[in-house]
C-alpha cells in the first residue's frame, strides 16, 4: 500500500513539476488570434540595438496599438540551428491581436510611425509575416 502511494506521489510531482507557470499578467494566446511577426535578418554588418527595441520601440508600439493589442513578445537571436552558420535573425518581435480586422486597423493607423523608428535600432530591413495562431493539441 505504501509503495502504491509513493508511486502516485512521485508521478504527481513529476507531472506538475514540468508544467509552465501561467502568469495572470500575461494574456493567454488563443487559437485563431492574429500574430504579426517582425523578423530582423542578420548578416555581415547588420546591427540591432536590443536595449532600444525593448525599452523604447516595443513600448511605443504597445501605446499606439492600445486595447487592440492583446500580447507581445520579443525573441533575441542567439545562434542558428546549424553549428558554424550565421545567425539568421538578430531578433523577432511579435504582436497578437484578437481579429484580422483589429490587426489591419492598428497597422494601417500606426505603421508609418513605427517604420520611421526602425532606423533608431537597426540597419537591417525587417520582414513581416501575419499569421493565424494554431495550437498543438
Amino acid at each position: 500500500m505504501k509503495t502504491n502511494i509513493s508511486i502516485l506521489l512521485i508521478a504527481f510531482c513529476l507531472l506538475f513539476s514540468f508544467r509552465q507557470p501561467q502568469s495572470s499578467d500575461t494574456p493567454k494566446i488563443k487559437k485563431g488570434m492574429i500574430k504579426v511577426a517582425i523578423f530582423y535578418p542578420g548578416g555581415d554588418g547588420k546591427t540591432f540595438d536590443m536595449d532600444y527595441y525593448t525599452t523604447k520601440h516595443m513600448p511605443m508600439a504597445a501605446r499606439l496599438f492600445g486595447e487592440s493589442l492583446k500580447a507581445m513578445a520579443i525573441d533575441k537571436g542567439l545562434a542558428s540551428g546549424t553549428p558554424d552558420t550565421p545567425l539568421p535573425y538578430l531578433a523577432i518581435g511579435y504582436f497578437y491581436f484578437e481579429t484580422l480586422s483589429a490587426c489591419q486597423n492598428s497597422m494601417k493607423t500606426h505603421s508609418a510611425q513605427l517604420r520611421a523608428d526602425v532606423a533608431n535600432y537597426t540597419n537591417t530591413k525587417p520582414v513581416v509575416q501575419i499569421s493565424e495562431v494554431q495550437l498543438a493539441e
